[in-house]
C-alpha cells in the first residue's frame, strides 16, 4: 500500500495492517494528515479548487478578520458570491439572497466583491499550475483540470506527490488553501475535490469507482438539473448505480441526448481530454436593483449600462456575440430568460442594447423585477464581428461612433463621456 503525506509530500510504502485501519504519522513531518490508497501512483487526471476562494483572499489581505464568519456579497438586496467556512457552517450558501445569509449569520463581516484583487490571485494560482504541467484547463478564476501523465520524469515524482507539493506552494505564494482530487478521468477528480474540504485530497480509484458511484445522487452527474431530477425520479431513479440497470438505447429513449452521458458516467466513464485551451462559450452582466421595480425606464437604463459592461469586456477579449441572451429575476426569485440570433455577430453596446431591449418589452409585463442581466453566447473573433451587412446600411456609422467614443473614454476617462439614456432621472 503506497500512502502519502497530505502536508510535505512524503510518500512511502508499508503493508496495509489485519484491522484495516492506517493510524499512524509521516514519518518525515510526523504529521497525520496521510492519503492511503493501492491507486496512488498510478493516477495522474487531476482537479483543484481553491478553497471559499474569494473569502480566503481577503482574509489573506485583513488579519483582523480570519477567525471571523466572511461573507462576500453586494448590499442589502444583492446575493453571496462566497462564504467562508465559518459562515457556512451557520447555512450561508453561494447565490443566497444576502438578507437570508444576513438572518442566518448576523455576526458575519460583510465585504463587498473586489474582482480585480480575485483575479489578480487567480492569474497566480493558474501560473503555478502551469508550472507543473501545461495541460491545465481552468474552470474558473480559482480551480482547473490537470493532466500530469507525462510529468512523473520531469519533476521525478508521482503526479500525487506533485500535487501536494503544488497546493503547498499556492497557499505559501498566493495565501490560500487549495482541494484536490486524483482520479483517472475529468468528472471524478473533480467529485473527488469536493470530498475532504478544505485543504483536502480525496482520490476515486478505478478499481472502486462504481461501487462509489452506486449510492451517489444522480444530481451528481453534469448537467443534470433540477428538472431532470424530477423526470428521473418519478421513473423511481435517484441514484447513480440505479441508471447502470438500463440500457445506453433506453436511457436516450427516455432522457433524450443526454441519456448517452447518464450510460458513461454511470460506469464511471468520462473520456473527455484535459484541454488546456478554454474556450469562452458566452459572456454576460446582470445587477441587482436596490428596489423591486415594475418601471421600464429604470430596467432600461440599468439595462444601457449593463450593455456598456458587456461590451467593454468583449472588446478587451477581441470577442463578438452572435446571440443576445435577457435574464430577469422577478421579485419572488423566478428567473424568466429570452433570447435571439442576431444578422451579424457584434460587441456594439449599441446594438446589444437594442436587441435586449426589444426582449425586454416582451418581458416588462407589470411584474416586479429585482433584478436583470444581459449575455452574449456564440461567440466568434472580433474579425468575424461587425462586418458590413447590406441589410444594415447604418452599421459602419455605429460602429465609428462607439470606436470614437472608447477612444475618448481611454484618454480622458469612463465618465468623460456618456449617452443619455444611461443617466438617472
Amino acid at each position: 500500500m503506497d500512502h502519502l503525506c497530505r502536508n510535505c509530500g512524503f510518500r512511502w510504502q508499508s503493508a496495509v495492517p489485519e484491522n484495516g485501519k492506517l493510524q499512524f504519522a509521516c514519518p518525515q513531518c510526523r504529521g497525520h494528515r496521510v492519503i492511503s490508497h493501492t491507486e496512488l501512483t498510478t493516477l495522474s487526471i487531476a482537479h483543484i479548487d481553491c478553497d471559499a476562494f474569494y473569502a480566503a483572499v481577503e482574509k489573506r489581505d485583513n488579519p483582523e478578520i480570519r477567525g471571523k464568519p466572511v461573507i462576500i456579497g453586494g448590499g442589502r438586496r444583492g446575493v453571496v458570491s462566497a462564504a467562508c467556512y465559518i459562515a457556512r457552517i451557520s447555512g450561508v450558501r453561494s447565490a443566497m439572497p444576502m438578507f437570508q445569509a444576513r438572518k442566518r449569520c448576523p455576526d458575519a463581516v460583510i465585504i463587498p466583491p473586489n474582482m480585480k484583487k480575485y483575479r489578480e490571485a487567480g492569474k497566480l494560482v493558474r501560473m503555478l499550475m502551469e508550472s507543473v504541467t501545461p495541460l491545465v484547463e481552468p474552470l474558473s478564476i480559482d480551480e482547473a483540470f490537470l493532466d500530469l501523465g507525462g510529468t512523473r520524469t520531469l519533476h521525478g515524482t508521482s503526479p500525487a506527490e506533485t500535487l501536494v507539493h503544488l497546493v503547498n506552494r499556492i497557499e505559501e505564494e498566493v495565501g490560500v488553501t487549495a482541494s484536490i482530487g486524483l482520479s483517472y478521468n475529468k468528472s471524478l477528480a473533480k467529485i473527488a475535490s469536493d470530498l475532504d474540504k478544505p485543504k483536502g485530497f480525496a482520490i476515486i480509484g478505478e478499481a472502486e469507482a462504481l461501487n462509489f458511484l452506486d449510492d451517489q445522487p444522480v444530481g451528481l452527474i453534469w448537467g443534470v438539473g433540477k428538472a431532470l431530477r424530477k423526470s428521473l425520479g418519478k421513473d423511481g431513479i435517484t441514484k447513480i448505480g440505479e441508471l447502470r440497470q438500463l440500457s445506453e438505447t433506453d436511457l436516450i429513449r427516455c432522457y433524450g441526448a443526454i441519456g448517452k452521458r447518464l450510460h458513461e458516467f454511470s460506469h464511471g466513464r468520462d473520456t473527455r481530454r484535459v484541454d488546456p485551451v478554454s474556450i469562452t462559450k458566452n459572456a454576460s452582466s446582470e445587477t441587482t436593483f436596490n428596489e423591486d421595480t415594475s418601471d421600464v425606464g429604470t430596467m432600461e437604463r440599468e439595462l444601457w449600462l449593463l450593455c456598456e459592461t458587456l461590451s467593454a469586456r468583449l472588446k478587451k477579449a477581441e470577442l463578438g456575440g452572435g446571440t443576445v441572451t435577457l435574464k430577469m429575476k422577478t421579485a419572488d426569485f423566478k428567473t424568466v430568460t429570452r433570447n435571439r440570433q442576431l444578422p451579424v455577430p457584434t460587441q456594439l453596446a449599441e446594438d446589444i442594447y437594442h436587441t435586449g431591449r426589444s426582449l425586454l418589452v416582451d418581458v416588462a409585463d407589470g411584474r416586479k423585477f429585482r433584478l436583470i442581466g444581459i449575455g452574449v453566447a456564440k461567440l466568434v473573433p472580433a474579425s468575424e464581428a461587425d462586418y458590413a451587412d447590406l441589410a444594415d446600411p447604418d452599421r459602419e456609422h455605429r460602429v465609428r461612433v462607439e470606436t470614437a467614443i472608447d477612444a475618448l473614454r481611454e484618454r480622458f476617462g469612463k465618465e468623460s463621456v456618456a449617452k443619455g439614456r444611461g443617466l438617472k432621472r
